[in-house]
Parts: C-alpha cells; structure tokens; sequence
C-alpha cells in the first residue's frame, strides 16, 4: 500500500452540512454552553479547510447558536439567566395582548393550520432533536401573531422566539417541551371556544411554565472537549 493510499483524503463535505453536524451536537448538549470552537480542531475533525469550518461558523452565528468573539473565537451561545427572564418578561407583556387580536381574527383555517403544527409539534418531542423540538413550539407563537396580520407585530414575537427558542434548546427538558405541547393545545381549545380572557390566562400561564422549567444550574461549559464532544 502506498503513502497515498493510507492518506485520509479531503472531505468534500459542504459548510452547511458541517454547521447543521455542530448545531446537532449542540442541541444534544454534547458541546454545552460556553464551549469555545476552534477552528484549528475543527478542520482536524472534518477533514476541510479552515475557510470552510469559518463558512460553517458565520452560518451557526446567523442562527445565533453561537458567539464570534474578535481576536477571541467562537463559543457556543451561554444566555444568562438574567437574559431568560428579560426574554420571558417582554413576551408574557407582548403576547397576553396578541391574544385578544388573534381570537377575534382567526377563521377556521387558521385553526386547522395550528392543529396541525401542534400535531408535528409531539412528532418532534417524541424524537431526540431538541433544536427540531424547540423550535416547532416556538414557531406556534410565530403563527399566532401571523393569524392576527400585524407584520411589526409577527417581527417583535420572531425575534423574542427565537431567543428563548435557543434557551429553552439548551436549558430545558423532553418533559417540560411536552408539556409546553400540551399548554399549546388548552391554549387553542379556549381561543376555539371565543374565550379570550381564559386563552391569555393560559397563555400567560404557559410562558411562566416554561421559564419556570429551565435549569441553568451547572450549565457552565467546564473542561469539553471539542473533538470528543462532536465524535461522540
């Protein structure tokens, strides 16, 4: 056998398929909060060029799952607990009023729309992808303010959902996303019904559930090992 022959040869994989690799591991907490990612190690794994693992790092920046820092590197998002609370604060302010708005406009349609979602929603939570999970139960917020028809509005609630869509991804468990699930769907119950007053009472209800149920205890990155963490 020759030199060439045992040589490992380049990957050809694509920086979008090593970001969603890296955003995998990191939904599965095998690289936890705060863990930096090096790019020297991470062209090592992939067997690629750096200025491909930089691709794949803007990419996973853009989705905000993690932090470039200038002349430091990059690391996996770490919001504090102090953040969640400010996340959660403007959404049970914003929120409890699309309520009212969303069942005075939502037709039929829109309810068969969010039955169905709720539907994938449980698909999700019963599979080991907790960024799939997280951000389904994010996205029945989003289409609420869509129903209502406000694009200020939709754009506000996406930005505030996709913040704690990355907490709750980090921080939350397959027990209280299932439950999240089943609040979604009380939720719809009472919106159906014309209830307003008890949709934004379980709406409220809901979101406090889910603040409630992050753990940031031990969330610190600790010793990680990089390669170990992505190989595992």
């Amino acid at each position: 056998m020759t030199t060439t022959d045992t040589e490992e040869k380049p990957s050809t994989r694509s920086s979008a398929a090593i970001a969603d690799d890296i955003a995998a591991a990191i939904a599965a907490r095998k690289l936890p909060p705060g863990t930096k990612l090096r790019e020297e190690a991470l062209s090592r794994v992939y067997s690629v060029s750096r200025t491909k693992i930089r691709a794949a790092l803007l990419i996973l920046s853009k989705d905000k799952l993690i932090n470039i820092v200038p002349d430091k590197g990059a690391f996996v998002s770490q919001p504090t607990e102090a953040e969640a609370r400010d996340v959660f604060a403007a959404r049970r302010i914003i929120e409890a009023a699309l309520v009212a708005q969303f069942v005075e406009k939502a037709r039929p349609a829109d309810y068969v729309r969010l039955e169905k979602h709720i539907r994938n929603e449980r698909a999700a939570v019963a599979r080991p992808d907790s960024k799939a999970r997280s951000q389904l139960l994010g996205d029945f917020h989003v289409l609420l303010a869509q129903v209502v028809g406000n694009p200020v509005l939709t754009e506000i609630v996406q930005e505030l959902v996709a913040r704690s869509s990355l907490i709750t991804m980090l921080y939350q468990s397959v027990r209280d996303a299932a439950c999240s699930s089943d609040e979604h769907v009380a939720f719809l119950q009472a919106a159906r019904a014309g209830d307003a007053a008890q949709a934004a009472a379980l709406m409220l209800e809901h979101l406090n559930h889910v603040e409630a149920a992050l753990r940031f205890d031990g969330a610190g990155p600790g010793p990680v090992d990089l390669v170990a963490g992505l190989l595992a």
